[in-house]
């Protein structure tokens, strides 16, 4: 059975899962924060502001970093597993872990609305997918050496 390149920079899939768990966490925990300290201002008394800012952060921030901690958790754990199963690293495994992340989370609501937030986790992960594909494209020709040109007018001006 021929082996897949791997690439050598980032940790073994057990790893990359935690890894990538706790990174969720910490932005939709960060992320949370901030807009829900904004919110909490927002709908306090004027003069209790800063109170209801920290309130609501404390309330709320960590319910949305476990949210994000589960999708980005639930994401690694089938991207690892299709790397497996499919012995290849490319962008067809994001975007089929997002469809199946998305419908994993969404199963409960039942067939549809799993079947929609597949279509809708998969397409968001080929968007990006793409996205990421045309900027490494853009940016692979600017960092192509060029030959120098000479210019023929200069040559004659300094050699004659």
């Amino acid at each position: 059975m021929p082996h897949a390149a791997q690439d050598h920079s980032r940790d073994p899939c057990p790893w990359v899962i935690l890894n990538d768990l706790g990174g969720a966490f910490v932005m939709g925990a960060v992320g949370g924060g901030i807009w829900h300290s904004v919110k909490g201002a927002k709908n306090s008394p004027r003069h209790e502001r800063m109170l209801g800012a920290v309130t609501a952060m404390k309330a709320r921030a960590p319910v949305l970093g476990g949210n994000f901690a589960v999708w980005g958790g639930l994401f690694s754990t089938f991207d690892c597993a299709l790397k497996g199963v499919r012995q290849k690293e490319d962008p067809w495994n994001s975007i089929l872990s997002g469809a199946i992340t998305g419908g994993v989370l969404a199963a409960r609501g039942g067939a549809k609305a799993a079947t929609v937030s597949a279509v809708v986790g998969g397409s968001l992960l080929a968007l990006i997918e793409g996205i990421g594909i045309a900027i490494t494209r853009m940016t692979a020709d600017q960092s192509r050496p060029v030959m120098p040109q000479v210019c023929e007018g200069l040559f004659r001006f300094v050699f004659e």
